[in-house]
């Protein structure tokens, strides 16, 4: 793959076009004015929650708003992203942040007020049939009664939460553009370390380069590791303390609250995984016997078992991921086309940028896809992975009223792992070369084995961090460090060895700083393992049944979503039989490979 040193180098047909946002600066400034300059025109409807047809006026005004805002904040997190530490960009993010947090300011009558009508008058207000599009919402307020505060309350907190909430901000600056790391040479070449290419470098065969980059990486990340002990410690701290100020008995028992759902999916998941542990013991047997090494370390992890040394142009990956998914039917095909197409997705690396794939959306735009390509099969799984989230988003702007062209973080993650599934079945059912068929086999074992069992692994880890604070203590680097070491002895066993470095790999988590954001994946893996296996055997009812899915908005709680697709999650099972088809994709590697 071509490098580049700076965004200017980076041919243009590889860049994201964000004019769909707005088309110049003065578009942008033009709409912030707009909205700054009629933000206080909300307050003229306190006490709309008596008249439904003025409640109905207010809805349909900040739901317009809100739209607007959205758009102003994504398109400023998307330029901010493309070259962090520009001033300008930090700038005009900030300012959108401030928009943002004062529109929700003005907002914080709505809920208190809501709250405080009766259930009578509350039912009363339906007699007006405009409100029917908004019930599932108001519904999802009125809920809330006894974790809504006065609307004073509420805006002071929200007020605090808004300008203190700047962790995950700070971490992700340290992490990709404050560090530097260091290079390694690499034939001949010297390469710079960058946390966004960490996990291109460590996929590198000749072993004493990986054990450098990752000496290097981590020898800086422990150096600064208290100062992120201090970041996640505020950001844990905060997030208890909303939680109990909104009548919650921890940040825990809110999560589950906002997904209507009880925690017995969570012991289900924990459990099935913890009983189930051989299985990836069992995995790094392969790994160990595949790379021929008595000791597996850290940085044997992520090398790939397959000899396969095709690079994949951004092309080839159009190609592979399109073919991939043609099992979905023509509708699908054309609306993930769109991605390349429209030129919804920034791919190349370099110092500066953002690290890490996302795929960010507002209510009325197609969405848009940041990554760091680097020709490799894990950067084509990206692509089929984020163009999951984008066709999904697609899917509910067309079925849906915007209020709910969303979906939960619980069920979010099925639409892009399902997709890297098939990207992996169609390499190793397409592929006429062995290594490249190991390849696709090995890059579904690994989705799977990184989404379920080491996001279960670290969502553990996430509430006993939570737990501790709430005891009354705070998150130290010795505190995290321990927990990260201990975590890893349950889930290494005794296949990989823990070096001093191990315990410091919670540095660079940017999920802890998305509260019980990571559990979602092992949920979405069990599922999408499930609906990969499905959709390539053919059975046309479930694809038909998975669009469906795919078509839901957040008006359907996640628990009822999947049952659509004829997954119940408080039962056991369905993370016991993911777990079985992933051994039973570690045998059917280790089989391929004895093949001649």
């Amino acid at each position: 793959m071509k490098k580049y040193n700076s965004r200017s180098e980076v041919e243009q047909k590889y860049k994201w076009d964000l004019s769909e946002y707005f088309k110049s600066e003065e578009e942008f400034e033009k709409c912030f004015k707009d909205m700054e300059n009629n933000i206080d025109t909300i307050s003229n409807y306190i006490g709309c929650t008596k008249d439904s047809d003025k409640l109905y006026e207010y809805l349909e005004k900040v739901i317009g708003m809100s739209i607007n805002i959205l758009n102003l904040y994504g398109y400023a997190q998307l330029v901010n992203d493309q070259e962090l530490g520009n001033s300008k960009s930090v700038e005009r993010l900030n300012k959108t942040i401030s928009l943002h947090t004062k529109f929700n300011s003005v907002n914080s009558f709505f809920d208190p007020e809501l709250l405080t009508l009766s259930k009578d008058e509350y039912t009363a207000l339906f007699n007006n049939n405009k409100l029917d599009k908004y019930r599932f919402y108001l519904d999802e307020v009125y809920r809330n009664k006894d974790h809504i505060l006065n609307a004073k309350e509420e805006l002071i907190v929200n007020e605090l939460t808004n300008s203190m909430n700047h962790f995950e901000e700070i971490f992700s600056t340290l992490l990709n553009s404050e560090h530097k790391y260091g290079t390694v040479k690499i034939n001949g070449e010297e390469v710079e370390i960058l946390n966004n290419n960490y996990s291109y470098l460590m996929k590198n065969k000749d072993r004493q380069i990986r054990h450098e980059v990752y000496e290097k990486l981590f020898n800086i990340i422990d150096q600064y590791s208290n100062t992120n002990a201090g970041l996640l410690n505020g950001y844990v701290s905060m997030s208890e303390t909303v939680a109990k100020l909104h009548n919650f008995k921890n940040a825990w028992e809110e999560k589950l609250f906002s997904y209507n759902i009880g925690d017995k999916v969570y012991k289900s998941l924990v459990k099935a995984t913890e009983d189930n542990l051989e299985s990836l013991y069992k995995y790094y047997r392969l790994r160990k016997e595949v790379l021929g090494v008595k000791d597996l370390y850290p940085y044997d992890l992520l090398v790939e078992l397959s000899d396969s040394n095709r690079e994949y142009s951004i092309e080839d990956a159009w190609n592979l991921t399109t073919n991939s998914i043609k099992v979905l039917g023509d509708d699908y095909v054309s609306k993930f086309r769109k991605i390349i197409d429209n030129r919804n997705i920034d791919y190349c690396q370099y110092s500066g940028k953002c690290s890490g794939g996302y795929n960010l959306a507002t209510y009325n735009k197609d969405s848009r896809i940041l990554m760091s390509y680097n020709g490799d099969l894990y950067s084509v799984s990206t692509i089929a992975h984020e163009g999951g989230h984008h066709v999904n988003h697609q899917y509910m702007q067309e079925n849906n009223q915007p209020i709910y062209c969303s979906n939960s973080h619980l069920v979010a993650e099925v639409a892009s792992l399902t997709n890297e599934f098939l990207l992996s079945n169609y390499l190793f059912e397409n592929s006429t070369d062995k290594n490249e068929r190991l390849s696709g086999l090995e890059n579904a074992i690994d989705t799977f084995k990184s989404n379920f069992f080491g996001s279960v692994r670290e969502g553990k880890l996430e509430q006993d961090m939570h737990d501790y604070v709430v005891s009354g203590s705070s998150l130290t680097k010795e505190y995290m460090d321990n927990l990260t070491e201990e975590s890893y002895k349950k889930y290494y066993g005794s296949e990989v060895i823990i070096d001093k470095f191990s315990k410091c790999s919670w540095v660079r988590r940017s999920h802890y700083y998305a509260k019980y954001y990571i559990y979602s994946y092992a949920i979405s893996a069990s599922v999408a393992i499930n609906c990969a296996k499905r959709i390539t055997e053919g059975d046309e009812v479930f694809i038909n049944k998975y669009k469906e899915f795919l078509k839901l908005g957040e008006d359907v709680w996640p628990i009822d979503a999947y049952k659509v697709l004829g997954f119940d999650l408080e039962d056991e099972n369905v993370f016991i039989d993911a777990i079985k088809y992933f051994d039973s994709l570690v045998d059917k590697y280790h089989k391929l490979i004895t093949e001649r």
